[in-house]
């Protein structure tokens, strides 16, 4: 469960990670990224970045890129925002769409039965 303090910081890192990336990140690759979510441990010393890629088949380029350019992202984020411990983050592909149209795929099946049937 996270505490409202967590979930600020939370907010405030993806807006300032997805602002470092656009304006001060120079490598092409990690510009690719979409940025959703960020999960942060209690103690900060952790974030796990969530991120899309609008080609499915460039995630795991991105993700290098973005796992080269981790450290200079924190290094602006100790820079930009005034927290005395700055997470250590780690990037990771957001696949909950992908699971959401899975999930209506299997409805959309379920539907077509149902009316088969009557």
């Amino acid at each position: 469960m996270t505490t409202f303090r967590i979930e600020k910081i939370n907010k405030e890192l993806l807006r300032v990670i997805n602002e470092i990336i656009t304006r001060e990140i120079k490598n092409e690759t990690a510009r690719e990224a979409i940025l959703t979510e960020v999960d942060c441990s209690r103690d900060l010393s952790y974030a796990k970045v969530f991120f899309l890629t609008l080609d499915p088949e460039r995630r795991a380029v991105v993700q290098g890129a973005l796992a080269n350019v981790a450290g200079q992202i924190r290094g602006l984020l100790g820079k930009k925002m005034r927290l005395r411990v700055i997470p250590e983050l780690q990037f990771s592909v957001d696949l909950s769409e992908e699971k959401a149209r899975h999930l209506d795929q299997l409805l959309d099946q379920l539907n077509k039965g149902r009316e088969g049937r009557s």
